[in-house]
């Protein structure tokens, strides 16, 4: 850089806008399942907690219409699309961990949490931690990635 113009000029370059955070994120391997297809608690979206992996990614809201009043893995397995591997999960080490998570799904859903993982490929999978609306005809809960190397 020979002059304070081309330094400038150069510095201009490296700021201009490259088209949008839009078509940036576009582009980016989606690895989440569908997750919400219909209205989701207020109690869910105020939830502002992370879960603890590779990538500490937030959890986000599910709502998935659901008739029953009990949901287990063949059950999720079937509203997710069939393909993936779904386990349920013991409580103990995300109760503590996750107590926030916990209560807001309790008091969005009829009270009975459970805790699923949902294989997406060998390194990437996703918490889904659930109860059942009946009044609603809904399963409502929190999702969050994990990536675990």
């Amino acid at each position: 850089m020979s002059s304070d113009a081309d330094y400038a000029s150069f510095l201009d370059k490296a700021n201009q806008d490259t088209g949008g955070v839009e078509q940036q994120n576009s582009s980016k391997k989606s690895y989440s399942t569908k997750s919400v297809d219909t209205a989701v608690p207020k109690a869910l979206e105020q939830v502002e907690e992370y879960y603890t992996s590779d990538a500490d990614e937030p959890f986000e809201p599910v709502a998935l219409k659901f008739e029953g009043s009990s949901v287990s893995a063949g059950d999720l397995k079937k509203l997710l699309g069939g393909d993936k591997e779904v386990e349920e999960v013991k409580q103990k080490s995300f109760e503590s961990q996750y107590k926030t998570v916990i209560d807001a799904v309790k008091k969005a859903g009829d009270g009975e949490v459970k805790i699923f993982r949902v294989e997406l490929n060998s390194t990437r999978a996703e918490y889904y931690v659930v109860a059942v609306d009946e009044k609603d005809g809904r399963l409502v809960g929190l999702k969050a990635l994990s990536v675990e190397s």
